[in-house]
């Protein structure tokens, strides 16, 4: 028997982040994104009468890539050497008239480079928001469908004490919980521009900068920052390390899930549909590519991770040497969470529970996995302290000999004389030593649901 699934992993087959985020951070993309500061800001500097309304009319008609000759773009790339210029010029050079010359009028290459790669991040912010909620529910499910499920906790890689699935379901729910709320709470401090000039003044933006600076942002969808960030990097430091929290928590569930699904334990399993194939020369394996593959990128992931605090060592009002970091790195950090994304959203949305094997393998120690039970129920008797001794040297010796725990028990008088076998018939039933598993279990989910946050 595979075990039960939560739902048909087929549903999530439209939702792949990545090939969107390849989309985001495309060529095509960030070019646009600068267009459009282009365009946004010559609307609003006709507004306030800081250049003719017919020039910022054609910028804005004009400021689309289809619009502009590429084979001149590129051109200018190999003359100036520049990130943006070349882009500027491939606008100005389609513009018709002398309107061009009104093209990026006062802003400079960071304003309009920064206020592009934050465009980009939060179109990749909506695919993060959506795919989170989307494992959520996964979660939501299981620990619903298994609030009761027993199966062996495990500390320090080794059988501890009875848990049941649902329980460790619900931690990783309550975990991915806050990391929704992280996303949420650092919008308003990413999500802003920058039209302040080359040295964040604003010298070259007229006497309405600030207006201007409002204008333009709202138009683009940014919020207006308390002043210049071209030398203060931290809100892309910020963000980059919690998407380093995010992989670090869907790498963990994806190694749990890899360790639960190794053949001597097989309480886990990921989805295996018909004519996939686990190996070139093994005809018989099944195996757990995808969680696997989710588990290496989140290893590689954290790599990048180092360099986000050396982005925000800037000297003076610009360092390229260490902006242009961000260049790659942010880019980098969103394709490969949304990797992991998509990996995970198959493996959990089609997770197969051993709910059989689990229950089996709560059975491997012999029954010294319920130790701590009994030693309780024997310190009502003799006192916790003595009879953590007294069970201690009774599974210490009894896993030595290799006999069970009940033999162990059995031949030790201090503990018979105190405990019946009925009591310890009882006492030795892994299913009814979960605790109030079950009960936290359904605090979280009800929880979850009050909250919200998996609402579309």
């Amino acid at each position: 028997m595979m075990g039960t699934s939560v739902f048909d992993s087929v549903l999530l087959k439209n939702l792949w982040s990545t090939e969107e985020m390849r989309t985001i951070f495309s060529d095509k993309t960030r070019m646009q994104n600068w267009l459009d500061y282009e365009a946004a800001l010559a609307i609003e500097q006709a507004e306030l009468g800081l250049i003719p309304k017919d020039a910022a009319k054609v910028i804005a008609d004009t400021a689309k890539l289809e619009k502009l000759d590429m084979d001149y773009v590129l051109e200018q790339v190999r003359l100036t050497r520049h990130p943006l210029v070349p882009t500027i010029r491939g606008l100005e050079h389609a513009c018709p008239e002398h309107y061009g010359e009104y093209v990026h009028f006062g802003p400079t290459t960071q304003d309009v480079i920064d206020t592009g790669l934050v465009l980009q991040l939060k179109d990749a912010h909506h695919t993060f928001l959506r795919d989170i909620k989307v494992l959520g529910r996964a979660l939501l499910s299981l620990s619903e469908q298994h609030r009761n499920t027993p199966m062996v906790g495990r500390t320090l890689a080794l059988q501890a004490l009875p848990i049941t699935f649902g329980h460790k379901t619900a931690i990783w729910l309550t975990e991915l919980a806050r990391h929704y709320q992280r996303l949420k709470e650092i919008e308003p401090r990413l999500f802003v521009g920058s039209v302040v000039g080359a040295v964040g003044t604003k010298a070259s933006l007229s006497d309405k900068a600030d207006e201007l600076e409002a204008r333009v942002l709202k138009r683009l969808g940014l919020g207006v920052p308390e002043i210049s960030w071209q030398p203060a990097r931290d809100r892309f430091s910020e963000y980059g390390m919690l998407i380093g929290l995010i992989s670090g928590t869907l790498g963990k569930i994806a190694n749990e899930i890899l360790i639960l699904a190794h053949n001597e334990i097989d309480e886990l399993s990921e989805p295996f549909s018909k004519g996939q194939v686990g190996s070139s020369t093994m005809p018989h394996k099944r195996n757990p590519a995808i969680v696997e593959n989710a588990a290496c990128v989140s290893n590689t992931l954290k790599a990048n991770l180092s360099v986000l605090t050396d982005m925000m060592k800037h000297q003076h009002e610009r360092d390229g040497a260490i902006w242009k970091m961000e260049w790659k790195i942010m880019p980098e950090l969103c394709l490969m969470l949304s990797v992991i994304f998509d990996n995970m959203k198959t493996v959990l949305g089609g997770l197969n529970v051993h709910v059989e094997k689990m229950r089996k393998n709560m059975d491997i120690l012999g029954g010294f996995m319920l130790a701590e039970r009994v030693m309780f129920a024997l310190s009502d008797k003799a006192g916790k302290q003595t009879a953590h001794e007294i069970v201690y040297e009774a599974s210490m010796s009894g896993q030595e000999e290799g006999i069970t725990f009940v033999e162990a028990i059995n031949r030790d008088t201090r503990i018979r004389d105190h405990i019946t076998q009925e009591e310890l018939d009882a006492l030795l039933d892994p299913t009814t030593y979960v605790g109030n598993a079950p009960a936290q279990v359904d605090r979280v989910v009800v929880q979850t649901k009050a909250s919200g946050w998996l609402n579309d």
